[in-house]
Formats: structure tokens, C-alpha cells, sequence
């Protein structure tokens, strides 16, 4: 019968060898996890220039602030990250201070928070305080407090934009001022947004700023990221060479054009007396070769120029 077969050897190793071969495929094969929920989410190696380019905006708005505010303040950027727009909201205190940001010439708005630990010193220190609240303030911000912090809206906004124009020209605009999280419904709550968290300190006081950027507009750019990238990688290149050139141009190195013949015994040298005729085995239209520091680099011919004489170089040579 079929079924009392016995296996040869070959056909058991043929077995075992078709199972290693799958389970090294598999192994090779490695699964990509995809969110159909969130199919604008962007790739990591583009969040990570978002972070490269809040940092300069960070650093910019540090001494901005210190200008506007003739105070120290020290601005850090904490963590940038993908979340669900509803996901951002929940992570923000309740009452606030948020502005939704008109992003010309795309469409779409992106969201500026500052939270009241920061919002109130800024105003105490506008209207001629120190700055230090004692007690925790968690009211809303009045009309009359939002319009003195236009000011320091615009400063913000300035060096944002400032910050994008290494990437593309994005003007950002104030379009509305909201208090509560919940109530800022300019985007799907399943909507992915790029949430950029930094921390501002102005002496011994320390508040939270957020933007939040959705994730659709950051993916249209990702061409122009692309090319922000690669021509800071040529400059940076560029640099680079002129720095090492400045370094060398100073150099000293040793010239020799030689015309290469038969060589001689010293014996014969100190036979030599006067009169006497050495033949050089070098023709006339052969060109004559120039070491720089002992490597051959140039073929060409003595010349005459003025009443001093030159070499003409004809040939440029790599040497293997």
C-alpha cells in the first residue's frame, strides 16, 4: 500500500529544508502596521525634520520673547508626535488660551495653545508686574487681556513663520480665539495632527505652549522637506570644502621638473675633467616630467618668459 511507504533519507532532509526556507522567509517578512482610521499619518524620517525645525523656532522665539519681555526667557522643545485631533484636545487644560491658525495658501487650520500658567505671567509682566503669580489662576482669559496679547501672538506667529520659510512660504493668521478644548471643532476628531509640545520659563516660572499641525498638509510637503534637506546637505558640503581649502592654501610643497636620463657612477663623476661631453638620453621633443612632493603630477615643457625660464604644463597625470 501507498500509505506503508517508507521515506528515503533525501525526502526527509527535502522535507525539513522546504521548512527552513519558509520559516527564514517569514522571518525576513517583516509586517508593516497601517491605522486605516489615520491614512494621513506621515513617515517618522519626515517627523524628525519637524523637529530639527521647531527647534530653530524654539531658539528664535526664546530670544524674541526675551526682547519683548526684557526678561530671560528660556524656551525648550519637549516632544514631537502624531495624535488624533481629539486626542490633542484631551491632553490640553480646560480653560485655555487657543487660537485657530489660517495656514495661506493651504487649506485647513492648525491650532496655537498657551496655557494659563504662562498666559497670566506674561500679562502681569506687560502691565508692569514682576510676573509672579502666587496662587494658580484657572479663569478665562478676558477680552481686554486677549487684545493686550495680540502682541506677543504676533511675535509668536513671526519667527513660526520665519521657521516654515526654510521650507515653504506658509503664512500663518489668527482666524478665532477659543477657551474650551472641546469647542475648537476645526478639525475631525479622528483627524491626525503633528502636536508640537515646548516648554517656555521666564525666571521661576514655567508654562506649556502646544501646535498642533495636521498631518494632511505636513504629507503634501513632504517633497519640499525633502529638498530643504538635501540643499542644507549641499551647503553644509560647500562649507566644508571652503574650510578645508582655507586650511591648505597656507601649505608649503616642493616643485622639481626633471628630466629623467641614464644615471652615473660616482667613480665615473670624479674621473670627469674639463672638456669632457656627457650625453643625456632624452630627446628634444619629449616632455619633461614635474614632481610635487616627490609624485609625478604634470608633463610639459621649459619655456622661456621674459628673461627668466618657466614650464608650460600640457599634461595633467593620476598617478595609479
Amino acid at each position: 500500500m501507498a500509505g506503508d511507504r517508507v521515506l528515503t533519507q533525501e525526502e526527509i532532509d527535502s522535507v525539513f529544508k522546504k521548512a527552513r526556507d519558509t520559516a527564514a522567509e517569514s522571518a525576513n517578512q517583516k509586517a508593516q502596521p497601517y491605522d486605516f482610521r489615520r491614512p494621513d499619518r506621515i513617515a517618522k524620517d519626515q517627523l524628525r525634520a519637524i523637529h530639527v525645525l521647531h527647534e530653530n523656532f524654539a531658539r528664535s522665539l526664546a530670544s524674541s520673547l526675551s526682547a519683548y519681555l526684557r526678561a530671560y526667557v528660556a524656551v525648550n522643545l519637549v516632544s514631537v508626535e502624531q495624535l488624533s485631533f481629539i486626542e490633542f484636545t484631551q491632553c490640553l487644560p480646560s480653560p485655555t488660551s487657543m487660537i485657530a491658525l489660517g495656514m495661506k495658501p493651504f487649506d485647513g487650520n492648525a491650532v496655537l495653545e498657551i496655557n494659563p500658567s504662562l498666559v497670566f505671567p506674561i500679562l502681569e509682566m506687560l502691565l508692569g508686574g514682576s510676573g509672579k503669580i502666587p496662587a494658580k489662576i484657572t479663569r478665562e482669559v478676558t477680552e481686554i487681556e486677549q487684545s493686550i496679547l495680540d502682541g506677543l501672538l504676533r511675535i509668536i506667529l513671526n519667527d513660526l513663520r520665519t521657521s516654515w520659510h526654510a521650507v515653504t512660504a506658509l503664512e500663518f493668521s489668527i482666524e478665532s480665539h477659543e477657551t474650551e478644548p472641546q469647542l475648537l471643532q476645526i478639525l475631525a476628531p479622528n483627524e491626525a495632527v503633528v502636536a508640537i509640545s515646548m516648554e517656555a520659563r521666564i525666571g521661576e516660572t514655567a508654562g506649556m505652549m502646544n501646535i498642533g499641525i495636521p498631518s494632511i498638509l505636513v504629507k503634501m510637503l513632504r517633497q519640499k522637506f525633502d529638498q530643504q534637506w538635501s540643499v542644507r546637505k549641499t551647503k553644509a558640503t560647500e562649507e566644508e570644502h571652503s574650510r578645508v581649502m582655507r586650511l591648505i592654501r597656507p601649505a608649503l610643497i616642493q616643485l622639481d621638473a626633471r628630466l629623467q636620463g641614464p644615471t652615473l657612477t660616482v667613480s665615473n663623476l670624479l674621473d670627469l675633467r674639463e672638456g669632457d661631453v656627457l650625453e643625456f638620453d632624452y630627446p628634444v621633443q619629449r616632455p619633461v616630467d614635474v614632481t610635487v612632493n616627490g609624485k609625478l603630477k604634470y608633463r610639459g615643457e621649459v619655456v622661456t618668459r621674459g628673461r627668466k625660464r618657466a614650464f608650460e604644463v600640457q599634461q595633467f597625470v593620476t598617478e595609479p
